[in-house]
């Protein structure tokens, strides 16, 4: 995936969950932060932020914030960014061979899946999880408690009981880590279902990225540590 109209700035404070204070060219400037999560260990006083500047003139803030560079390594933080890079991986083949059908956004009972298709004969779901929390080189997701991903895998078990394959892939927003790994520390609930759900049958899979100031795209498989 690939961004457009890229400036650099300096990270200065975050008032909020949707807004950052960011030096952009000398000029202090209130931007969009594309990542509700915490993520208190990459925006830090003084960090090298990459931001997109808006299209759209008469919107509030002119630039979303998309990317930070910490330790040397640029780590994408744009929270949609994993969505749009797995679905063009799957179409280009690289997670089956053997696609039919995508479709995003698809319903199964209580939850709303990011992927729904067909490869050979079988039908598959696919939930996304981007994950940008990392710690000498080992990367854990989640960065705060989520009741919402707790109930994805639970949905995911019951797609796999009704006959679907499910995966869930969690993009890590950045290169050179060593394995995957649930956060029990932050969320113990998701790790124990997590391991319960590949226990019984939805495959956990975990990717990393080559990321620039201007793009993102899925590279390798990440060992996952249940």
């Amino acid at each position: 995936m690939r961004y457009e109209n890229i400036v650099e700035g300096r990270f200065l404070s975050r008032p909020n969950r949707f807004i950052a204070k960011v030096l952009i060219d000398g000029v202090e400037e209130t931007v969009h932060v594309k990542n509700t999560g915490r993520c208190r260990e990459l925006l830090v006083e003084n960090a090298t932020v990459f931001l997109e500047k808006s299209k759209n003139p008469a919107r509030k803030t002119a630039y979303d914030l998309v990317a930070v560079v910490k330790n040397g390594r640029i780590i994408n933080m744009d929270s949609y960014a994993p969505n749009i890079a797995v679905g063009e991986f799957i179409r280009q083949g690289k997670l089956f061979s053997d696609l039919k059908i995508l479709k995003s956004e698809y319903k199964f009972n209580n939850s709303r899946f990011d992927f729904y298709g067909i490869h050979g004969e079988k039908e598959f779901f696919v939930e996304v999880k981007g994950v940008t929390l990392e710690e000498n080189n080992v990367v854990r997701f989640p960065d705060a408690p989520t009741t919402r991903g707790v109930k994805h895998l639970s949905e995911l078990e019951d797609a796999v009981k009704s006959g679907y394959e499910a995966y869930v892939l969690f993009v890590v927003q950045m290169k050179g880590v060593s394995h995957f790994e649930p956060n029990y520390k932050t969320h113990k609930e998701f790790g124990e279902a997590l391991k319960k759900a590949a226990e019984n049958g939805v495959k956990v899979l975990c990717f990393d990225c080559e990321v620039t100031a201007d793009s993102m795209d899925l590279r390798d498989k990440v060992e996952v540590l249940l």
